[in-house]
């Protein structure tokens, strides 16, 4: 039996609101912790990934403040589109902010974003600048105008017949191995749904529209880099397989030297699994630094 620390059985004890709301012509899936009304985050995922991925991080964000993460479309317990987009998906992000009363507080919310989320963030904070307190990019791929394969093939969505031969087959996107099994865990299960195959046998299977990747209409922009009309910060694991140095090094080219830059050690491409707690300092200090009315957050129990 895999033991946890002390944090993450906290953490995840603190069970969110969970709701879904019809927003932007699709159902939205809404994760919130903390008191409406209060200074807010919202908390954007990557790439077949879904909202979950941050519920055991989630409450250690939330003291004193309104936390919400949302499954964008076409991923974890949000609808299906037709076509999918960066815009799309910005304005369903903006469409949550409002519907979750995160403009409502006395201080304006900040926006958080992990691989493409970071770039659902950049877009959002092009749409409404005025109307955000800043935004984080965690390891995130931004547009680079680098040339893109082709992306018409479909995801095999294999239905597996018990939820261990699904959960054996979890796999990270890039590939990388991790040293939290709790984790990997806790974010396999909650990447799962019952579903029947062509047989009509029950069994298992991923979140995610498997036409997501082929349906999703590109946008050809350069290297996002400085201050999208408001505050801006970028995170990144040392050991990220995307955010290679090449792709580093051009970001910072765009970057004004006065944006916080942060590397987190012995940190892949997700952060949140390899270095948690790292993690969750790091945006700590950020947010505080932006919003020291706030106050401080409760130390974490180890």
């Amino acid at each position: 039996m895999t033991t946890t620390p002390a944090w993450f059985d906290a953490a995840v004890a603190e069970h969110p609101e969970r709701r879904v709301r019809r927003l932007e012509e699709v159902d939205v899936e809404i994760l919130g912790w903390g008191r409406r009304g209060l200074p807010a985050l919202l908390l954007l995922h990557g790439f077949l990934a879904h909202a979950d991925w941050w519920s055991f991080l989630a409450p250690l964000l939330c003291q004193g403040r309104r936390v919400v993460a949302c499954s964008l479309s076409g991923m974890g317990g949000s609808g299906r589109r037709d076509v999918y987009s960066v815009e799309w998906h910005a304005r369903e992000a903006l469409a949550v902010a409002e519907a979750e009363g995160l403009f409502e507080g006395s201080l304006p919310p900040i926006v958080i974003g992990h691989s493409y989320g970071s770039v659902v963030t950049r877009r959002l904070a092009e749409l409404v600048p005025q109307r955000l307190g800043g935004v984080i990019y965690v390891d995130g791929v931004l547009p680079s105008g680098e040339p893109r394969a082709a992306v018409s093939r479909r995801y095999r969505h294999t239905v597996y017949p018990t939820l261990e031969q699904a959960l054996a087959r979890f796999r990270f996107t890039p590939a990388q191995t991790c040293d939290n099994p709790y984790l990997v865990d806790f974010i396999a299960r909650r990447s799962l749904e019952p579903a029947r195959d062509a047989d009509g046998t029950d069994g298992w299977v991923w979140r995610f529209d498997p036409d997501l990747r082929a349906k999703m209409r590109r946008t050809s922009s350069e290297l996002a880099g400085g201050e999208p009309g408001c505050r801006s910060a970028l995170v990144f694991g040392a050991r990220s397989l995307l955010m290679t140095p090449e792709r580093l090094e051009r970001l910072r080219a765009v970057t004004p030297a006065d944006v916080p830059w942060v590397v987190i050690p012995d940190a892949g491409h997700h952060i949140m699994v390899d270095q948690p707690l790292a993690l969750v300092g790091a945006l700590r200090a950020l947010i505080a630094a932006w919003q020291p009315e706030v106050g401080r957050p409760a130390p974490i129990r180890l």
